[in-house]
């Protein structure tokens, strides 16, 4: 019998398996179906009933629901422990600005820039910092890839007003719906491994609107964080800061908080259990396996990226960035920083898989 969305609800809503990634209200959206939506918290509803034709794909491309996980790893040539790997790099921005905007040296927003300035995307959906959290967007200009960089609480610049919550996480797959209206066939779409894993389903079933997306670039991903004043509040206490002045954030083996006064305040990442997503439980993919190209800080020295290339597209992509506009590290300064990085990723891997396996237990 067909899955819909109503089983959507019961296999993966009500248990709290729920990333928020949107897939399923982007596809019902770009198709122009429009039954489904998100509410306030970011969580998927029928917002029309009479608009469901019940056709089942909200419940296939969804990446907690294991179905199409053989199609997608057959594609990507997915291989233990954390997916295909052609090369590992280490490298940062080579322009100073980016750099200093950007998180882990602004390897992904001096990709994104390169690769739009030389024609070969045109187009990137990405997620912006604002005064209601973060949001997603599609960026089609340089300036609007610049201003996306970094994970930050607001501009990076001056002394920053901040809202009363924020958030890691935006709902970046949700701005597909968007082209509907905006002529784009040549898109980088950056996001989290389940929204990566949520766009290669929809490629393999071959629909709207992941034909547009010529590129998947991952970010590794321990689990996505939602701050509120009163939990700052207990962290404030213990670790003599004001979170008022965080500039920017940082997540590699601990949480660092960048402060306005030059000041880093480093934090055990279990310590931020309590605002984890509980959905982040069962989800067993730290390095976003079925991306083009995956980046993230572990593994690398402060102001440089982990890249791991998997496809040959991301190789060709990455190979022309890193001719123009990034800086490799250099391999006299540590000739095993490549070994040491990715052991560093099949352990955080290793830790997520055993937590999903232990959680994915508990709710049977």
């Amino acid at each position: 019998m067909q899955k819909t969305f109503l089983d959507l609800v019961e296999d993966v809503h009500t248990p709290g398996r729920c990333n928020h990634c949107g897939g399923c209200v982007s596809f019902c959206s770009a198709i122009n179906y429009g039954a489904l939506d998100l509410d306030h918290t970011g969580q998927p509803f029928i917002s029309d009933r009479e608009k469901c034709i019940e056709c089942g794909l909200c419940y296939s491309v969804c990446p907690q629901t294991r179905e199409l996980d053989g199609d997608i790893q057959k594609h990507c040539e997915w291989k233990e422990p954390y997916g295909r790997v052609i090369q590992t790099a280490i490298t940062h921005a080579c322009n100073e600005d980016i750099r200093a905007s950007g998180t882990d040296g602004g390897v992904v927003t001096a990709v994104l820039t390169h690769l739009l300035t030389t024609g070969r995307i045109n187009g990137a959906i990405v997620s912006k910092q604002t005064g209601h959290g973060r949001v997603p967007c599609v960026a089609k200009t340089k300036q609007e890839i610049l201003d996306s960089a970094g994970s930050h609480f607001g501009a990076s610049h001056g002394m920053i007003r901040f809202a009363s919550e924020y958030s890691t996480f935006s709902p970046t797959i949700t701005a597909l719906g968007e082209l509907r209206y905006n002529p784009l066939d040549r898109l980088a779409f950056v996001g989290t491994p389940c929204q990566i894993a949520s766009v290669r389903k929809m490629q393999a079933l071959g629909i709207v609107p992941s034909d547009a997306i010529h590129v998947c670039l991952g970010l590794f991903c321990s689990g996505n964080f939602h701050f509120t004043e009163p939990w700052f509040k207990s962290l404030e206490k213990d670790y003599d800061f004001d979170h008022r002045f965080i500039e920017k954030i940082n997540i590699k083996e601990q949480f660092a908080f960048f402060l306005s006064d030059g000041r880093v305040v480093k934090v055990p990442i279990d310590r931020f259990d309590p605002v984890r997503r509980p959905a982040c439980g069962f989800c067993t993919d730290f390095s976003a396996a079925f991306a083009d190209i995956s980046f993230g800080g572990l593994g690398a020295e402060e102001g440089w990226t982990t890249a791991v290339i998997r496809t040959p597209l991301g190789k060709e992509l990455f190979d022309h960035a890193l001719a123009h506009a990034l800086v490799p590290y250099r391999y006299a300064d540590n000739p095993r920083y490549i070994s040491q990085a990715e052991e560093k990723i099949y352990t955080a891997t290793a830790h997520k898989k055993a937590m999903a396996e232990k959680n994915s237990l508990s709710i049977h």
